[in-house]
């Protein structure tokens, strides 16, 4: 998204380009807190491997944790939202992302993948490694000089982008079926391209250091999954509290505490990103879109749309369009 759960949210539309509009993050200023608390989670390790990769077939929307393990994640089809420390934005196929260790993070795919006789597939492969995973002094070679560097700026997550994706997608695909040395030359390769490479975007504000609290990971995971299956819908705070088990009061001061700004904020801005995936997708017009979001004023959505975004609806439609 520095404290108990961090939220989320970034605008990556850097150069206009495609990519870039397509994963429309939104603004969350001044979102970390000091410490956070997150579940930890243990990444299965075969225990003949120094590292780990799967490839995977399935809807995902895992709990909101971290790992001291790195993570390349390339998402081959899906759509839906990622958190990822103070960020949140939407993802489809052909994202590359490398998180640096202990990094919370999570995926949701869209309600429709989870729908009973979906049409909708999820395939994803996921590449686990320890920073010294190929020995305590590996990292003081001479030769391997940049990989502390890659590591250290995986901690604030990155996009990886154009050609550098492109070879990464062949790479890691590969590196799925090989054995024996084979498969490690094959993540030597991969790090080597993201330690050469500029193709890249933070993707959170600042790194932060995290601590785990189950009953306090366990609280703001209700509050963002209800927030994100009612987010088309009028939530109060009396509702939202009484999903928290607090008062309005301390609710109020808890989640400003936590996330640095108001819940008002914090749905708005999720409702802006749906927003953008409905706009991308150019099926709705822009009215019915508003209301799809939970917005029941014309008005109050384009200028909470232009606060967030930066752009009107129709500017960052035509935007999307252009570089299609």
């Amino acid at each position: 998204m520095k404290i108990n759960i961090s939220f989320f949210f970034i605008l990556l539309l850097k150069n206009r380009r495609k990519i870039d509009i397509f994963f429309p993050t939104l603004v969350l200023q001044q979102m970390m807190i000091a410490t956070m608390k997150l579940h930890f989670h243990k990444v299965p390790m075969q225990i003949q491997s120094s590292f780990s990769i799967h490839h995977n077939i399935m809807p995902f929307g895992t709990m909101w944790h971290c790992h001291p393990e790195l993570e390349l994640h390339y998402i081959i089809k899906g759509e839906g939202v990622r958190f990822i420390g103070d960020n949140i934005s939407n993802f489809s196929a052909g994202e590359f992302v490398l998180l640096g260790e202990n990094l919370p993070h999570t995926w949701h795919c869209k309600e429709d993948y989870f729908q009973d006789k979906s049409n909708h597939e999820v395939e994803a492969v996921v590449l686990h490694f320890l920073p010294n995973c190929m020995g305590d002094d590996f990292l003081l070679l001479p030769e391997a000089r940049f990989l502390p560097k890659l590591f250290e700026k995986a901690k604030r997550g990155l996009l990886i982008i154009n050609e550098t994706r492109e070879k990464l997608a062949a790479l890691i695909m590969s590196a799925t079926k090989l054995e024996n040395l084979d498969r490690l030359i094959a993540l030597l390769s991969i790090l080597k391209i993201l330690s050469e490479t500029n193709d890249y975007q933070l993707i959170t504000k600042t790194q932060s250091i995290y601590h785990s609290d189950e009953y306090e990971t366990e609280r703001m995971n209700l509050v963002c999954n209800y927030t994100l299956s009612n987010y088309a819908n009028a939530i109060s705070l009396e509702e939202i509290a009484n999903i928290s088990n607090l008062t309005v009061t301390s609710f109020c001061r808890y989640f400003k505490l936590i996330a640095k700004k108001s819940y008002y904020n914090f749905l708005t801005e999720i409702r802006i990103s749906h927003a953008c995936r409905f706009l991308i997708e150019d099926k709705l017009t822009i009215d019915q879109i508003a209301y799809r979001c939970g917005f029941c004023n014309i008005s109050n959505f384009y200028r909470q749309f232009k606060k967030v975004i930066g752009v009107t609806p129709l500017t960052y439609k035509r935007e999307y369009l252009k570089a299609e």
